[in-house]
């Protein structure tokens, strides 16, 4: 909870007292970003990701492509922003508020952009922790199916742990494996975002996200390197606190008529998005089972 608790923080202060130095937490916010993706790494082990990962490639590929595929056509129909939009989709085909703080700034995202997708993706997460376990039980998927899908369906690693165990422990196990493995998409596909969302005016932003490859030499290092192993999840850790600080420091950026502008679609598009990719999975899962 002290993430999305962070996020409200930020905006009421933006909201109510106004942020007296917009330049200096804008910053501050986007060092904080950077700093906590890349110490995230340290608590991963590469070498078990990218086996779990290798294993289910093609289903991790065809997810994320239809996942984009949707927040385009939501976006066209709904007329929603485009960062927002991406921002929205990127969340949802990985893994949520991370994969939003690392995306943002490789595209240039604005505060109200970063704001209103982090905020529905939390609303979203906050959903899924209540209603997925009796939905998985209502129609009789198994631990490993449950692990799975909830590791595909919901956002954020954090709920997806939440939701796993309350189902048991196989569950969880198999979810928070999926799930990781499936975080190291952040590195290709904030890439290729960097590369080809074009800034304001209509210039293509040029410039490489170089934190996520420390984000993965930080993995590599901790992963190969014994002696690094629990100082990289002293550092995992500590990063998790310091993005929850940084999402404050997003919600500060936020101004009245930025939000005037965005209205209810983001929301509309976000909730449309994770409806149809959570119904599709179970679907898939389900099918796949009985074959």
């Amino acid at each position: 909870m002290a993430a999305p608790l962070a996020l409200i923080l930020g905006i009421a202060l933006a909201l109510t007292v106004k942020n007296p130095w917009p330049a200096q937490t804008k910053k501050l916010q986007t060092w904080l970003l950077q700093g906590s993706v890349v110490a995230l790494g340290a608590g991963m082990n590469l070498s078990v990701l990218l086996r779990v990962g290798a294993s289910g490639i093609g289903y991790t590929v065809l997810g994320i492509s239809v996942t984009f595929a949707l927040t385009w056509v939501l976006m066209r129909v709904l007329q929603t922003e485009r960062v927002t939009s991406l921002l929205i989709g990127t969340g949802t085909a990985i893994c949520g508020g991370s994969a939003i703080a690392a995306a943002g700034p490789a595209i240039g995202a604005k505060s109200h952009e970063m704001s209103v997708a982090l905020g529905v993706v939390f609303l979203l997460n906050g959903l899924a922790l209540v209603i997925f376990p009796p939905i998985g039980h209502a129609v009789g998927m198994t631990q490993a199916q449950f692990g799975l899908w909830s590791a595909l369906a919901i956002h954020d690693t954090s709920s997806v742990v939440g939701a796993s165990m309350q189902y048991g422990p196989d569950a969880l196990t198999l979810a928070t494996t999926v799930k990781l493995a499936r975080a190291l998409w952040i590195i290709p596909v904030t890439a290729v975002l960097a590369r080809v969302v074009p800034h304001e005016g209509g210039a293509t932003k040029r410039s490489y996200p170089w934190f996520i490859v420390a984000f993965v030499a930080m993995a590599a290092l901790v992963s190969f390197v014994p002696a690094l192993t629990e100082p990289g999840k002293q550092l995992a850790a500590l990063a998790r606190w310091t993005l929850v600080a940084s999402l404050f420091f997003v919600g500060l950026g936020v101004s009245k008529e930025a939000l005037k502008q965005v209205g209810i679609k983001p929301l509309i598009l976000g909730v449309t998005l994770w409806v149809l990719v959570s119904a599709g999975t179970l679907a898939a899962i389900l099918t796949t089972s009985a074959s």
